[in-house]
């Protein structure tokens, strides 16, 4: 990079701006990884973690491709911050007929995450199964 340059990111992200694009967003996926499939019908909601309590941002139901049909943050409600995702596996797992202990093991999955805000992309992916559940920062 020649000194007094910004990096070409850096021009991209500026034209995107100018182009009126919304940029920094967050997105969630959920995959059957019990039955290899999406997981379609499962109810998630979006908290903030502000002085150490709750607040509801959102519900939202996934679509036949796991996913939410609408980012979950975006524009000016994606700030920085901790936020938590609830992910109703259990009633989800008895729609489809699975045999479950009551209580479940895995009743509600709950996330918790930090974001550092910016434009970027965060995308947190969710692999369940009865008795399991994985994660990670995706892209």
């Amino acid at each position: 990079m020649a000194h007094g340059r910004a990096p070409d990111w850096c021009a991209d992200v500026i034209t995107r701006m100018q182009r009126g694009e919304v940029l920094g967003k967050l997105t969630t996926h959920v995959l059957d990884a019990a039955h290899g499939c999406p997981g379609a019908s499962i109810r998630v909601d979006l908290y903030r973690v502000q002085d150490q309590q709750l607040l509801h941002i959102l519900s939202a139901v996934t679509n036949s491709d796991g996913r939410c049909d609408a980012p979950l943050l975006q524009g000016d409600d994606y700030q920085s911050g901790v936020y938590q995702l609830h992910f109703q596996a259990g009633d989800y797992y008895r729609a489809r007929g699975v045999a479950l202990n009551e209580p479940a093991f895995l009743d509600e999955v709950v996330l918790r995450f930090g974001i550092d805000a910016g434009q970027e992309h965060f995308h947190v992916p969710l692999l369940i199964s009865p008795y399991s559940y994985s994660t990670y920062r995706g892209s």
